[in-house]
């Protein structure tokens, strides 16, 4: 360390952007200098992407910090954090780089500032390899909001691969701190909606197509719900260039939300994108956990922060979320610990992921 800066290791366990994500929104909310270095080593193009490098530039700009090593291609950057601003920040990464993962790391930096924050986030809104941002509004939020806050997310234009081109603006007031969640009911599955969407190019047939597989695939396994998957075209002038892709939700009777999601691409079958995603939130289903697996690590940065002993049921837990422990932990004083959880059913295979949060307090309110 140099004169106590934390040293992060970016090519360990999960190796990516993950890594850069959790690491700079703490050290931006603990005050603490960092250095990150082997920044996505094992990738096939490693060091920053465009998208990686927007987050870190709206952490910089967020509290007025100093970031080197700050460039396409760069495998080490060093951070300095000031003090978290409200106000509004715009962060472009002028590709289809997921504007849901500059929300990521953005967002718990936002609820410790001094004043209202207005986030403009320019790039993919359903990108390959990110959460797509009709998951993030449809499950991640409302999820999210049990730690005690809320946030306005008004999807402006969507963007696609490979131009990207979309925007969305997110609106969030500071928080004192965060209460912590207990999610370990799953209950029975209620309801079941989503949307298949095509914009540009592609004719609403294949938005219908999508549709109707995914109905399809989940009726075998689940016979007695009626299943709403609106087919739509997304309106010209709110989705930039041409992409599809579904979204499928199921909701609990004790208002636990799973997903499975996936996107259209040159020379994919629609039947098959639609059978993805419903194969996707099917297994979601069968582990028997009250979170999917792209929700799990998302959580844990708010667990970490929360005043209390957060308690969240999943299904086997994934790399991203070991990863987000491994540096929560490193980070905070927050503990984590995963136990098996012990089923009466045995084909469940879930987990009971427990966090002593660290008691962040705004010191700004």
């Amino acid at each position: 360390m140099d004169g106590d800066r934390v040293e992060i290791d970016g090519g360990i366990m999960e190796g990516g952007g993950q890594i850069l994500r959790v690491s700079t929104a703490l050290s931006c909310l603990l005050g603490l200098p960092l250095r990150v270095r082997r920044i996505r080593a094992g990738r096939s193009q490693p060091g920053l992407r465009p998208q990686h490098l927007s987050g870190l530039e709206i952490i910089r700009d967020l509290c007025e910090g100093k970031l080197e090593g700050g460039e396409i291609g760069s495998t080490e950057i060093t951070f300095t954090p000031g003090k978290i601003k409200g106000g509004t920040h715009i962060a472009d990464t002028k590709t289809a780089g997921s504007v849901c993962l500059l929300m990521q790391v953005a967002m718990p930096c936002v609820l410790f500032a001094a004043s209202p924050s207005e986030l403009h986030l320019k790039g993919g809104t359903n990108a390959e390899m990110a959460p797509q941002i009709d998951y993030t509004v449809m499950v991640f939020k409302p999820i999210v909001e049990k730690f005690n806050f809320t946030f306005n997310c008004d999807i402006r234009k969507r963007g696609y691969y490979p131009q990207g081109g979309g925007e969305v603006v997110v609106q969030m007031s500071p928080v004192k701190e965060l209460s912590p969640i207990n999610l370990t009911e799953r209950g029975t599955v209620t309801k079941i909606y989503g949307r298949a969407f095509v914009a540009g190019a592609l004719p609403i047939k294949l938005a219908k197509d999508m549709s109707a597989a995914a109905v399809r695939c989940i009726r075998k396994e689940i016979r007695d719900l009626y299943i709403n998957i609106q087919p739509v075209r997304e309106p010209d002038d709110q989705a930039f260039g041409t992409g599809s892709g579904i979204i499928v939700v199921a909701e609990t009777s004790t208002g636990c939300l799973l997903a499975g999601s996936s996107l259209g691409k040159r020379g994919k079958n629609s039947d098959k994108v639609g059978i993805e995603a419903a194969e996707i939130l099917l297994r979601n289903l069968k582990h028997g956990g009250t979170v999917d697996d792209s929700l799990q690590d998302q959580l844990i940065i708010f667990m970490a922060l929360a005043k209390g002993v957060s308690r969240v049921k999943s299904g086997p837990i994934t790399l991203h979320t070991q990863t987000a422990i491994h540096f929560a932990e490193q980070l905070t004083k927050a503990k984590f610990t995963v136990t098996k959880s012990e089923e009466e059913d045995p084909s469940k295979d879930s987990y009971i992921i427990e966090c002593q949060g660290m008691g962040m307090i705004n010191p700004n309110l």
